[in-house]
């Protein structure tokens, strides 16, 4: 399913594989820019693809993909969740607060459990408001922006959280690995490839293209709307909890509102990615890949000396030519649709 309508015919079947190879050159064009940028940057200095630096890389995008894969879910169905940021800041500080409490039999199950609950009542605030009550997705996610930030400052009255009154274990999580491969990659993998395998092979998985296709069209062919995208939200604010809990094994000390501006960096992620801001259209693996894309350019730039200005700077105009291109596809893959169901017509 894309934001362009194809009908059930074989010329609609024959058109949707046209569109979906069309969008599917946007992921193997964001392979291309990765190679490219690595093989520049490691020509000019040879320790960026040192182990170290490989592992930092990843490690740097692990939580960043994790957050682009639930809000991929959002955005494919025509809305947006700009409370991401602020939702990980939140509970990687009362994660770390409930943990260290008792930091002998509260451990990583305990905290991923606390974590994620934490941000699925959150996502489920979010989708409430937006499915049933109709207020529009950037106004209500803006809002809960706001809620949540206020909320982490007052829980966390200047305080902070130390590492060394954390589990061993849960740092151990964020910070070590299997057979040389960190953990935090390895659960971003895991979400990402079952999440893009429930989206393309199950009829619930593809009601959520459906909708950010068209609403409405959707709604009269007998897709939930409202639940799907209450779903969305609910899997987008857990998945930002476990991020979370990933953010404080990860660095262990955490004060207030630690992802503050990652909102803007994770849409941008998604966008990039290849997933349509206007729905319908991407997958999860495209979000992953401009997770990693912008990561990479942000450890180039470290390695080449650059003004970290720049990254911000390139993040824009990547974020404006993936939306540039989306529109100029779309408006072409329409106009080749409407030439072939003329000639099919005929």
């Amino acid at each position: 399913m894309t934001a362009v309508t194809a009908d059930a015919t074989p010329g609609g079947r024959s058109a949707r594989g046209l569109v979906e190879l069309v969008f599917r050159a946007r992921e193997l064009s964001l392979v291309a820019a990765l190679a490219v940028l690595v093989l520049v940057t490691t020509a000019v200095n040879p320790n960026f693809l040192s182990g170290q630096g490989v592992k930092d890389i990843f490690l740097n995008t692990s939580i960043l993909a994790l957050l682009a894969v639930g809000q991929s879910l959002v955005v494919i169905t025509r809305n947006i969740d700009l409370s991401v940021g602020s939702v990980v800041g939140l509970v990687a500080f009362c994660t770390g607060k409930f943990v260290s409490a008792d930091p002998t039999g509260r451990g990583v199950l305990t905290a991923l459990v606390f974590g994620v609950a934490i941000g699925a009542v959150c996502g489920l605030l979010n989708g409430l408001l937006v499915s049933f009550c109709r207020v529009p997705a950037l106004v209500v996610t803006l809002g809960t922006l706001y809620v949540i930030q206020g909320l982490d400052h007052y829980i966390a009255h200047g305080q902070q959280i130390n590492a060394v009154d954390l589990p061993p274990a849960l740092l151990h999580l964020g910070n070590e690995g299997v057979l040389g491969v960190p953990y935090l990659p390895v659960i971003t993998v895991v979400v990402m490839l079952a999440v893009g395998y429930y989206l393309r092979s199950y009829p619930s998985g593809r009601d959520f293209y459906a909708i950010g296709s068209s609403p409405e069209a959707a709604r009269l062919a007998g897709v939930p709307v409202r639940r799907r995208v209450l779903a969305a939200y609910l899997f987008s604010g857990a998945l930002a909890g476990l991020g979370g809990v990933l953010w404080l094994a990860r660095f262990g000390t955490v004060v207030a509102d630690p992802a503050r501006g990652w909102e803007l960096i994770v849409v941008s992620a998604v966008v990039v990615g290849g997933v349509a801001i206007v729905g319908g259209v991407g997958t999860v693996y495209g979000a992953v890949l401009g997770a990693l894309l912008l990561t990479t350019i942000g450890s180039a730039l470290v390695v080449l000396k650059v003004n970290s200005f720049w990254q911000q700077a390139l993040t824009g105009a990547l974020l404006l030519l993936a939306i540039t291109v989306d529109r100029v596809l779309a408006v072409r893959v329409t106009r080749l649709l409407r030439k072939r169901s003329v000639r099919h017509g005929a």
